[in-house]
């Protein structure tokens, strides 16, 4: 039979490996929900001169956790309002 690779059932990672896998998705997802937890933390206490680019830097954040599926969109619309609110007043 000539597609009898096409129709072989697929290969699951092993228990153990999914595991693995699972771990570095927890590190990786646990890191940058810190730095969106940070960034918004320093927009929302920094003065002078430089709020605006602090402010643009933690959207940033928000517009990248909302990409990875760390928060839902309308919690990343929300927080990005927040912040364009506190840059605004």
């Amino acid at each position: 039979m000539a597609n009898a690779k096409v129709n072989a059932p697929k290969k699951r990672p092993t228990p153990e490996k999914r595991d693995r896998i699972n771990a570095v998705r927890a590190a990786r997802n646990r890191a940058t929900r810190s730095a969106l937890k940070t960034a918004i933390k320093k927009a929302n206490f920094v003065g002078g001169k430089d709020k605006e680019a602090v402010v643009r830097y933690a959207i940033k954040r928000v517009d990248q956790a909302c990409a990875k599926g760390l928060i839902h969109k309308n919690c990343a619309a929300r927080k990005k309002s927040q912040l364009m609110k506190l840059l605004n007043a």
